[in-house]
């Protein structure tokens, strides 16, 4: 263990997420205005790294606990600072199960930005991490760097078969809602604007378009596929400007299904920016479910498993709750179609 004195509030608040004067107020036993999961996650991070600055008031409860932990990761270019619609959700819902269970939640970092040592101070002898989570998917190097140190991990929206557990939402399920509520609706021209590509979600939701629209008897036009690197409202809007100059075609599509429905926002903003009415002109759905279909007005059709339900389920797996010791457990939660303002009926 570090020497006492020799951390600052500054290094809590950056392994934390948090800012310096939030470290502050919680380490002089200030509780107004912050939340309690915040509040026992500073003072479990200080009191791990034997901090003790003057005057700092103990917690009892907190050091009298043993509080134990359960580290989080985001894959490789999430910031902690910058949440997406979709895993701020999730970890949300995993902070909460943990809490609920006398558990906190602990950001280890990125992928990109942990190197092995980073991994081996967090694992170091006395350590309070009873597990980790990755928030999506991650390098299998990293990964097996991980499974030397972590006596449990869960993988969220992501699958590693015999190397550790998972939990997943179902692809196929949520995409075959949304092309038959679209088919449904007389669309039989559909484009797809793909997101995050080369990892195993987009192949995942492509696959399981290609799927939906074969069980419905459409054909797929690859000439109305665009797929980008990332998957933000910028690239749903840079996707479908990519595809706008071929408007005029015949057999342009009516409806397009994206990879997430954040992308579907940033869309929806690109097409009313160029005078299109949206359902009127033209449809557009999400493969997931977000905030931005919960919260945002116009809401975003979409059909995927709830974001704060994945971390709950995350939760009782790291904790053992779901898990047997004879093997490891992936899990695929049930889709839910939440039909919204962005889809109607095929224009004539």
């Amino acid at each position: 263990m570090p020497k006492r004195g020799k951390v600052s509030q500054q290094r809590i608040a950056r392994d934390l997420g948090v800012s310096q004067a939030l470290v502050s107020l919680a380490l002089n036993g200030r509780k107004e205005g912050i939340s309690p999961a915040t509040y026992k996650r500073i003072w479990a991070r200080a009191l791990e790294l034997g901090y003790s600055p003057k005057g700092m008031r103990v917690d009892p409860a907190l050091t009298a606990s043993g509080a134990q932990h359960v580290g989080f990761i985001l894959r490789a270019g999430l910031r902690l600072y910058h949440p997406t619609s979709f895993f701020g959700h999730v970890q949300h819902g995993l902070h909460e199960a943990l809490e609920a269970r006398g558990h906190a939640a602990m950001f280890l970092g990125s992928e990109d930005l942990l190197t092995p040592e980073k991994l081996r101070r967090a694992f170091r002898p006395g350590h309070t991490l009873q597990g980790v989570v990755l928030l999506g998917e991650v390098a299998r190097p990293f990964l097996e760097q991980l499974r030397a140190l972590a006596p449990r991990i869960v993988a969220v929206s992501a699958r590693y078969p015999g190397l550790c557990h998972s939990v997943q939402g179902n692809d196929f399920q949520s995409l075959d809602q949304v092309v038959q509520h679209l088919y449904g609706l007389g669309h039989r021209r559909f484009g797809w604007l793909g997101g995050n590509a080369g990892l195993g979600r987009h192949e995942s939701r492509l696959a399981a378009l290609k799927a939906a629209l074969a069980s419905a008897g459409v054909d797929r036009d690859p000439r109305y596929v665009v797929v980008l690197t990332e998957g933000d409202r910028a690239e749903g809007a840079e996707a479908i400007h990519a595809l706008l100059p071929h408007a005029r075609r015949r057999d342009f599509p009516t409806a397009f299904v994206c990879y997430n429905s954040t992308m579907a926002a940033g869309a929806l903003k690109a097409l009313q920016r160029e005078g299109w009415k949206v359902p009127a002109d033209l449809s557009l759905a999400g493969a997931d479910i977000s905030r931005v279909n919960l919260e945002e007005t116009p809401r975003v059709t979409g059909a995927g498993t709830h974001p704060e339900k994945m971390g709950e389920v995350a939760a009782r797996l790291v904790l053992g709750e779901t898990a047997t010791d004879e093997g490891f457990t992936d899990l695929v939660l049930a889709s839910q179609f939440l039909p919204g303002d962005t889809t109607g009926p095929a224009p004539g």
